[in-house]
């Protein structure tokens, strides 16, 4: 009786849990339905559908308009997969930057082409279209292509990969014990330990992303870098090092990160893209994608939805997880990740998850909030705006905790 009886009470949890697990997988199935997914395009609706206060947002949008945080292109808010709130700002970047467009200088080292920075048909945007300059939010998008290849078992190195295996080590100058021991760890979270200044402005001929983009063989120049710290104890910003993925790239998987992202990221999430490449055919992943605004929030919607995008994991959880993660302080006050930077949240714990380029381009995501901001600009001989101010300038919008609240 008694082996009856547990046989019974056996079947009868088994049972039990089941029927729970199907209720969960009922309750998902049923919020993934309602998941908007933007890949033809943002549903769009009024900023009170979502909980936003428009007066809020027409004020920044005002003082954006008439120049306050000067040389911003375009503004855009996304929450709860809408886009509520979208403004373009035009500036004559012919005539604004006429003259340094002739001059050959540290932005301009070759005068013609994709490297004049002042060159309207190059920049900000693409030959006329709309497709805006992202300049390093380009790492941040090469980092989460090296994580699709990662999931997609493409990509088979661990991050724990010497950095010097893909170079022919008798060709790299400065070799030492501390440029053995970088990773591509290091790589993703600008800890090489590599001697690199790029504290100064881009016009400034000490510049070493200014230099290298003189050069035509930019890889060589990075990886031939003398070391100046032990790897994975300072962050100190580079470009050089983010152009690096690029030919670790092509090393590991034999296939160009651009046409790889093409169809592995853009192609999934609806989105059109153009890629400068460097003097020597690589893509140019420290700083030369064009993407449209509202395509660039789509990027933060991946990462808010753990790498899915209408059903399918586009990168894995893991990796986006640790993207996220604050792997070394960063400048300014920030953490960084593999290529993201997360600003501490002063009003409680977290981080504002960052995408950041020169000249004011900008991604935002507020995870709590479940929001995405966007800016563009071509801010480039001064400051744009700080991240903390519009940061400060946002939030106060956000007045519904959840999707679909109305404002107080």
């Amino acid at each position: 009786m008694k082996k009856n009886h547990s046989a019974s009470m056996v079947v009868r949890c088994f049972v039990s849990g089941l029927t729970v697990f199907l209720a969960v997988q009922t309750i998902e199935s049923k919020d993934a339905s309602k998941t908007k997914w933007p890949t033809q395009g943002w549903a769009k609706a009024a900023p009170a559908s979502v909980g936003l206060d428009e007066k809020v947002l027409a004020a920044l949008d005002s003082d954006l308009a008439r120049g306050k945080y000067s040389l911003v292109d375009s503004f855009a808010v996304v929450r709860c997969g809408t886009d509520v709130f979208e403004r373009t700002y035009s500036h004559d970047y012919g005539t604004i930057y006429a003259k340094e467009a002739k001059t050959r200088g540290p932005l301009n080292a070759h005068l013609t082409g994709p490297y004049n920075y002042f060159d309207p048909a190059w920049h900000p945007y693409y030959h006329s279209s709309d497709l805006h300059s992202m300049q390093s939010v380009s790492k941040t998008v090469s980092s989460i292509i090296i994580g699709i290849a990662m999931t997609r078992g493409d990509f088979k190195a661990r991050l724990d990969t010497p950095l010097l295996k893909y170079f022919d080590v008798a060709k790299v100058k400065n070799v030492d014990e501390r440029k053995r021991r970088i990773t591509l760890r290091h790589v993703l979270t600008m800890s090489t330990g590599l001697d690199w200044n790029e504290q100064v402005a881009y016009d400034d001929p000490k510049n070493d992303a200014s230099l290298m983009e003189a050069k035509d063989d930019w890889v060589q120049y990075v990886i031939d870098r003398p070391m100046a710290q032990e790897p994975g104890q300072v962050f100190n910003y580079s470009s050089g090092v983010s152009e690096l993925l690029a030919y670790i790239f092509q090393q590991e998987t034999g296939q160009d990160i651009e046409k790889y992202g093409a169809k592995y990221l853009f192609a999934p999430l609806g989105m059109d893209s153009f890629w400068k490449r460097t003097p020597l055919g690589l893509a140019d992943t420290e700083g030369g994608l064009f993407l449209r605004t509202t395509d660039l929030a789509k990027i933060g919607y991946l990462y808010l939805h753990d790498g899915i995008w209408d059903g399918e994991q586009i990168v894995s959880k893991d990796w986006v997880k640790q993207s996220l993660s604050p792997f070394i302080d960063a400048e300014d006050g920030f953490k960084y990740g593999y290529k993201w930077w997360l600003l501490p949240r002063t009003d409680r714990q977290g981080y504002i998850w960052m995408a950041r380029g020169f000249g004011g381009q900008r991604l935002m995501v507020f995870p709590e909030e479940n929001l995405i901001a966007v800016f563009t600009g071509w801010e480039i001989l001064k400051d744009p705006a700080g991240d903390r101010e519009l940061v400060n300038r946002i939030l106060p919008a956000v007045h519904g905790k959840a999707c679909g609240s109305v404002p107080d």
